[in-house]
Formats: structure tokens, C-alpha cells, sequence
């Protein structure tokens, strides 16, 4: 079926307004795409992250927006010349708020375009030595025989792709023997959960403080061919849900916490209470202008430093008891 797409140009101040009247005329389904909500969602979640895509806050800046979509069909015309007239009333209604220039693109799209071209973009990645990353859909060759971690990356978090995921993958093919007992603080996607399985650990539980992760990890990792038997994925806070903690309360061979710095530093004394004397802890996601932050808090809770690695602006610490 075809589509058009209708995009109107407005302004931070207007795009409730301008909502409501596309409400009001019928319209009960568009997308709205607004600078000032976009950085009040970064403000409010700060403490998820440090650094944000510098293509995305490009692409984000001064836009205000709605989308909708209309059924190419001969009715079309009329209804867009009907929902310009209306439009073009609302600085009279409201002359107090500046609309911007209301202008209306129009774009044709097809069903399959929305549901398949984001596609295009996701192809096998190689990390380290041993592991390659491929979207579920592909069926790649793979002459090195590499360990394939398969992915839907349609679905939110990690998909490998970021310096600090595949800075923890590479510490991953060096530190599993075969056997291992992991946790995984912040399991996103699952990937890593996944990769340590694949690369022949044990079992590999995983926690997330957002519920969606919980479900995305474990379809992730059923296309991989991991059930219930190989991993756990959890939904808690383990820096302050006493009962979270209590339900993992056992030692593990390697620990993974691939978050930010201002996670990672309050984590560590948790972190610590999950190692033996031969076990490990992976963390990344830290910006180089806050390692030394992390190192401390590292020691500070009782471990010493075995390696780091940067790579672009990020670091991965790899740590043990002392």
C-alpha cells in the first residue's frame, strides 16, 4: 500500500497546539519530534549516560515537527488542502504563540519502506579476534569461522557497535576458559550476556533496571539458541533493591558492568561482593575524562587493577580483589 507522508513545521512553543487541532480534525495518530522534549529526556535521564551521538543532537537541533501518514488515496488532496486551511487559522486563534512557518512537506512511502530500509544499515561487524556480530536476517559468509552472535537490532540497546560494547567482547574472548559462572549489571541487549555464552561459559545471569531490556535480552538470546538453562535475565536495581541482591547472592567468575561512570562508581562495592579470589570484573562505558574517578572508586572497594583500554574518548577497566 502507499502512504504519504504529511510533516508539518512548527515551533517548541506550538507543537502541543498543534496536536491538539490535528486531534480535534481527526488525526488520533502522528509522531511528534521536538528539540526542548528530546534534551528534557536527556536532562531527566542523565544518569544513564555521558555522552550523547553528536549525529543525533545534529539532527535534533532546532526541529520541531509532526508526522502523519495518509492513505495515498484520491480522497488524499482534499483532506491535505482541508488540514492546510486549518493549519493556516491557528496564528489567528493563538496570536500570542509563535507557530513558526507551518509548512507542510509531503512525502510517498510504502509499507514495506517503514517495516524493512532501516535494514540496510545493520551489517555483520567484526570484534576482536574470534567474534562477528550479524543482525538476525543475514545469513553472512564466514570463512575465519568466526563465533556469530546473531541480533535483532530493530529491537532497543546494543548492538555492538559502540567502542565500549566491543572493548568488554574483546576482554570476553580473553577471559573465558569454558565453564564460567557470569553476571552481566546492565544487560541491555543482552550481547554480552550472549557473546560469554557463546564463547563457552556456563550460564550468565543478567539485570537491568528497565523491564523492556529484561524481555528484549532473553528473545535475543533465544535466536541465539540460549534457553532458560543458560541465561537469566532479571529486572532491578542491584545498587538499591536489597531483595534483587539478595536473589543473586553468590560468586561468579566474571562480572560485567558495561554502563557509565556514575553507575559504575556506586556499583562497585556490589560488584566486589560477587567476586572470589579468581574471578573478574569488566566494566566499560567510561569516558576517558572519568576514569581516574572509576579506578578510585575500584580500589576503594577492595580491588586492584589488572588492565584498561581505551578506544576513541572510552575505557575499559578490567579489575580483581586485592
Amino acid at each position: 500500500m502507499q502512504w504519504i507522508e504529511v510533516c508539518i513545521k512548527t515551533t517548541s512553543q506550538a507543537i502541543e497546539l498543534v496536536g491538539e487541532r490535528l486531534t480535534m480534525l481527526g488525526f488520533d495518530s502522528f509522531i511528534m519530534d521536538d528539540q526542548d522534549e528530546f534534551h528534557e529526556f536527556l536532562e531527566n535521564n542523565k544518569q544513564y549516560w555521558d555522552y550523547v551521538d553528536e549525529g543525533l543532537e545534529k539532527q535534533m537541533q532546532g526541529l520541531s515537527q509532526i508526522r502523519l501518514y495518509l492513505e495515498d488515496s484520491p480522497a488524499a488532496p482534499e483532506t491535505i488542502s482541508y488540514l492546510k486551511d486549518q493549519l493556516r487559522l491557528l496564528p489567528q486563534q493563538y496570536p500570542s504563540i509563535e507557530f513558526g512557518t507551518l509548512d507542510v512537506s509531503l512525502e510517498h512511502v510504502k509499507d514495506e519502506d517503514w517495516e524493512n530500509n532501516w535494514k540496510q544499515y545493520y551489517q555483520p561487524l567484526k570484534i576482536g579476534s574470534k567474534l562477528l556480530v550479524v543482525p538476525e536476517w543475514l545469513h553472512p559468509e564466514n570463512p575465519e569461522h568466526r563465533v556469530e552472535v546473531l541480533l535483532d537490532p530493530g529491537m532497543i540497546f546494543g548492538t555492538g557497535a559502540h567502542a565500549s560494547t566491543q572493548m568488554c567482547m574483546e576482554e570476553l574472548e580473553r577471559a573465558i576458559q569454558g565453564g564460567e559462572e557470569v553476571l552481566d549489571l546492565g544487560i541491555g541487549s543482552g550481547i554480552l550476556s550472549i557473546t560469554a555464552l557463546l564463547l563457552g561459559a556456563e550460564h550468565a545471569t543478567g539485570v537491568d533496571i528497565d523491564p523492556k531490556a529484561e524481555d528484549i535480552a532473553r528473545q535475543n538470546a533465544a535466536i541465539n539458541q540460549l534457553g532458560p538453562d543458560r541465561f537469566t535475565a532479571l529486572t532491578g536495581d542491584v545498587i538499591g533493591d536489597k531483595a534483587m541482591m539478595e536473589k543473586l547472592q553468590k560468586r561468579y567468575d566474571i562480572v560485567l558492568a558495561n554502563i557509565v561512570a556514575d553507575v559504575i562508581i556506586p556499583l562497585a562495592p556490589a560488584a566486589a561482593g560477587f567476586l572470589t579470589e579468581d574471578s573478574i570484573f569488566i566494566c566499560s562505558g567510561i569516558l576517558s575524562t572519568r576514569l581516574s574517578e572509576v579506578l578510585a572508586a575500584l580500589e576503594k572497594a577492595g580491588m586492584q587493577i589488572l588492565s584498561t583500554q581505551q578506544q576513541d574518548d572510552w575505557c575499559r577497566v578490567t579489575a580483581a580483589l586485592a
